[in-house]
This record gives C-alpha cells, structure tokens and sequence, in this order.
C-alpha cells in the first residue's frame, strides 16, 4: 500500500466485502464501545435501530456527547449508519444528520432504512442523508464551510491515511465553537512503517492509528483547541499473527473532543458555575475526564477552557465569570499526563477481555 488511494481500495475491500459484521474483526474494539456507561436516553436510541445496521457496525466507542438536539451533525465513516439512525433520534425532527462513507456497499444498506427510521421516530420528513465521498474531501462531497454544529466519528480516522487533511476539513465544515467528537484506535508509541503497508493490520486500525501525543500537536497545527479525553479502554488484540506483528505496541480504544474557537479568542481563566440546565445531566454535566462540572458549583478552568464554554453550544448552560489574573506563562513543553489514554484506562481499569471474534 504506497499511496492514498492504495489504502482506499484495501479499506473498501476490508469492509465491504470481506466483514460480513463486527464479529469478524480481529481485536476487541467493537467491544470497547460497551465498557463504560451509556446515558439513557442513548442506549434508547440506539435499541430502536435497524437490526440489520447494528449488524455491521465496525466502531470502537460510543461518540454520544449531550446537547444534540436540534443540531446539524455530520458522521465521518458512517459505515452502514448505526450510529446516524441514533442521532437522528438524538437531533429531533429539527436537526439534520448527514453521513458521509467511501465504501459504496455500506452507504447503500445505510440508505435502505432511512423511511424505516423516519417512521420508527414518528418524524413527517427524514431528517438524515447519506453520501457516498472521502473525510479527507469533504467539499468535493458537498459538505458546505461553516455549517455542522458537531462532527462526530467512530474508529474511521485511523484508517484514513492522510489524518491532517481529515482534521482539516473538519475545522472547515464546523462553524465558529462547534465540536469534533470521536472515538478512534490509538497507540502507545509511533507505528512503524512497516506496519503501514499490511493491508489486514490496516484493516483493523492498527496499522494507521496515531501515537496519541501526535494527536495534540496535529489539532494544533490545525487550529483546533487542545483536545478533551473523555473516555479511555484497553484494546485487546485476540488474533496470534496481529499479535506478534504489533510486538510491544499497545493499543486504547479513546475518545476525544475538541472545539473549533473564535479566531481572537479571549483567553483568561475564569470561574464557570452549572446551571444544571442540558437535558438528562440535571446534578452534573460530565465534559471530559478531567471536568465534571457539578449544579450551582462554581469551578475555576484555565483560560482555554472558559473560551471553549463561551463560544460553543454549552454558553447557555454556564455563568462565566473572568478572572482578572493573567494566564500563566511556562516556558516548558506541556506533558498531557492527563490526556493519555492508557493512563486512563489503567485508571478506570477499562480492559476489554471479551473477544469480538469469538465471543470467550
């Protein structure tokens, strides 16, 4: 696999035709997305899917941030639209879900059930589309600048190669503090190249996942806020030869947010108090694994934080009061310690050890 669009054809091929479901996948990262908690009104959204579209679904985690509803929401890699139909649910007859995939055989069975879950929902019009294109290209897809509230993915991104121009477009489509929220495959060191050419090791995501420090510095150079860790579990690599061939590589089924900020945002820290206001998070709004902003408790965030709560969909639900203090100035690299996905899984102790595979 020596270019782009070598690794297209391998990926189309991996899952569109050699995956019949999710069970054929050779490590435990559809598994991942089950092992931590699911607010309700997900796991309701997610019960009143296709039967045959939760069949095929490939994903690792469970990208369901709060505040949906009325949202404009485009899924990367939608696969066979498992997580679309959910949303569509999650946005309400208001909202509007478009998923975007390159292989032509899931856009095709995702399209099938669209009137299904139009009627399942009780909506008078479909509220989702589907369209066949690459993340990497979202114009040449019609995606328009500007104009998605959040775009979220499920374990896709590490199988595109060419990650930089998918976070790209990304931060194009969004509009001034909106969000990208994903899962995706992460390892604990830089994969060497060689790994890169196996089309199977690609295939499962462990050939083309970024070592997770690089994803700080790629949303950066991009222009992207420091990303949030929200969630963090072990993947579990039950296949011998993928085994051997990933030596000591590990691998973190992770999932990540970050927000696309004003352009001159004001950066001071400030004291941010909940007003307990999102629906279905009336005590305390969980924002990521460092956050945990509970009702009528006001906390001090550093200055990133409090334009990030300023700027996005959430300004509502805070009090934002500026502190008059400087940031402070450090001339030594950030570590994020606490945005290792490893270190977090270790923390919660979220190790899949059920096979996807086989199911022991």
């Amino acid at each position: 696999m020596e270019t782009c669009e070598d690794v297209r054809e391998s990926v189309k091929k991996y899952y569109g035709n050699r995956l019949e479901s999710s069970c054929d996948l050779q490590t435990s990262a559809p598994s991942c997305s089950l092992s931590c908690s699911v607010p309700k009104i997900v796991t309701q959204a997610l019960s009143l899917v296709h039967p045959e579209v939760t069949k095929r679904f490939y994903g690792c985690g469970l990208p369901f941030p709060a505040k949906l509803e009325g949202c404009k929401i485009l899924d990367l890699g939608s696969g066979s639209g498992r997580d679309c139909y959910a949303f569509s649910k999650l946005v309400g007859p208001n909202g509007h879900v478009t998923g975007i995939d390159m292989t032509e055989e899931l856009v095709t069975v995702s399209r099938q059930y669209i009137e299904y879950h139009q009627k399942k929902f009780g909506y008078e019009q479909p509220n989702i589309t589907f369209v066949q294109g690459y993340m990497e290209k979202l114009g040449e897809a019609g995606i328009q600048s500007d104009s998605m509230d959040v775009v979220l993915s499920n374990c896709v991104i590490c199988l595109c190669p060419d990650k930089r121009a998918v976070l790209q477009e990304v931060y194009n489509v969004l509009k001034e503090g909106g969000e990208l929220y994903y899962s995706d495959m992460y390892a604990s060191k830089v994969v060497p190249d060689h790994m890169k050419k196996d089309p199977v090791l690609w295939g499962e995501g462990m050939g083309g996942c970024l070592f997770w420090k690089d994803l700080i510095s790629l949303a950066h150079n991009v222009g992207f806020s420091t990303p949030h860790l929200v969630s963090a579990s072990h993947i579990v690599v039950h296949n011998d030869e993928l085994k051997a061939k990933a030596g000591d590589i590990c691998y973190s089924s992770s999932t990540y947010r970050m927000f696309k900020l004003p352009k001159h945002p004001v950066v001071t820290d400030a004291t941010v108090t909940y007003k307990g206001t999102v629906a279905d998070c009336p005590d305390q709004l969980d924002f990521d694994s460092s956050h945990c902003f509970k009702k009528d408790v006001a906390v001090e965030v550093n200055g990133e934080m409090a334009a990030i709560l300023q700027s996005c969909r959430f300004a509502p639900d805070f009090k934002i009061q500026k502190l008059d203090k400087p940031e402070p100035c450090s001339e030594s690299t950030p570590q994020y310690c606490h945005l290792n996905p490893f270190l977090l899984a270790d923390k919660l102790g979220n190790a899949v050890k059920q096979c996807s595979k086989t199911g022991k």
